[in-house]
């Protein structure tokens, strides 16, 4: 169950997460990829709350909170908001709460938040967070503090490592950089999937088709979603039936076409062994594995021959992952 915030006119009318039974067991924080890290933690939410008869409760937030502190430098995301609640639903979470961060909620101090979100509205007697996790204006609050107020109000307080294999600490910040040097595969070990992003299928330049051979779905995705490197990628593509679609992808500037600097970073994946209409239709793509960088070809025949071969790479990789 997902509410859409707290407190709001727009939450379901229900008495709160704990009323009427022996409370919830709480952890908070922004989710940003849901990796394995997080769901390490999960597992041991939901381990201590089965032990003490406990429903179990994420609260997270409709933006990364660095948008509305610092957004000249908050870091792009892992998943937007749709896809974050996707994953932890898929964890087994009783109940996720969306609260929407704003300028009034980051003026709010750690301990009206503790009061107005794990007491009176969740009856919390769990909180299990990580060590280093921080919250409430100026981010003064953190794991002493909830421990703090916790023997006040009646909540035991754990502060966890995140580590996804019960070794070394995994992280956003982490995947964000393998991301940014292109490495998907590395990132997908971390997230314990292939990263994706979604986004609509927009028109582009019109050259996939008439003038390459390749028709490529170009997605419109949000300026706040992070994005591997500029490079080509074998990965896949998911329609709004379900169906997935091995695709070679290309992330980057069209340098063929465009002098350095004069075009914006553009996400385009040509499925392979298929013929249909995509326009409009939400997508999902995937990335498995980086086949190489980005390059600037002196010819359209050289680019043409280079598409061809990536193609044929995408096969060959994807041929071999996805019978693993």
């Amino acid at each position: 169950m997902t509410d859409t915030g707290l407190p709001s006119t727009s939450m379901p009318t229900q008495p709160p997460a704990g009323q009427g039974t022996q409370g919830t067991a709480v952890t908070i924080g922004a989710y940003d990829g849901v990796h394995l890290g997080h769901r390490a933690l999960l597992r041991d939410l939901s381990q201590r709350a089965d032990a003490a008869g406990l429903s179990t409760v994420v609260v997270t937030f409709d933006r990364h909170p660095a948008a509305v502190v610092r957004p000249e430098s908050a870091p792009k995301q892992l998943t937007g908001l749709e896809q974050k609640l996707e994953l932890l639903a898929d964890c087994g979470i009783d109940r996720t709460v969306v609260v929407p961060f704003d300028l009034a909620r980051a003026e709010e101090s750690a301990e009206d938040f503790v009061k107005e979100v794990l007491v009176h509205q969740l009856a919390a007697r769990l909180v299990v967070v990580g060590e280093d996790f921080h919250f409430g204006h100026a981010r003064r609050g953190n794991v002493d503090l909830l421990r703090r107020m916790g023997a006040d109000f009646g909540f035991e307080v754990v502060g966890v490592g995140l580590t996804g294999d019960g070794r070394d600490a995994v992280s956003s910040t982490r995947i964000r950089a393998l991301l940014a040097e292109g490495d998907v595969e590395g990132a997908a070990r971390l997230l314990g999937r292939p990263h994706e992003v979604r986004g609509p299928v927009v028109h582009g330049d019109g050259r996939g088709g008439p003038e390459l051979g390749f028709p490529t779905a170009n997605l419109a995705v949000p300026d706040d979603i992070a994005l591997p490197a500029d490079a080509v990628y074998a990965g896949h593509y998911r329609r709004p039936d379900g169906s997935l679609h091995q695709a070679a992808i290309n992330v980057g500037r069209r340098p063929t076409f465009y002098e350095p600097g004069t075009a914006d970073v553009l996400v385009e994946a040509y499925l392979l062994h298929f013929d249909g209409d995509l326009y409009g239709e939400p997508a999902q793509v995937s990335f498995a594995h980086r086949l190489r960088g980005e390059q600037r070809f002196d010819s359209v025949e050289a680019l043409i021959a280079q598409m061809q071969a990536d193609v044929e790479a995408t096969e060959r990789v994807l041929a071999t992952a996805d019978h693993r």
